[in-house]
């Protein structure tokens, strides 16, 4: 049978790609590229966001 795996919401900040690799513009002495790794800060890394808390209740 198929796990069933619940839903989690996809960071808005990075849409789900929350890693990004960045050239610097430099190379190395064997033709490869500098890279610079970079995480997203919001979700740091994962791609999902917590699941909102449920809703407060104000007043009486």
């Amino acid at each position: 049978m198929p796990v069933r795996l619940t839903n989690r919401p996809v960071c808005h900040h990075c849409d789900g790609f929350p890693v990004v690799s960045i050239t610097t513009g430099t190379r190395r002495l064997d033709g490869s590229r500098v890279t610079l790794r970079v995480l997203c800060p919001v979700c740091q890394g994962t791609g999902h966001t917590a699941a909102p808390a449920g809703l407060a209740r104000a007043g009486r």
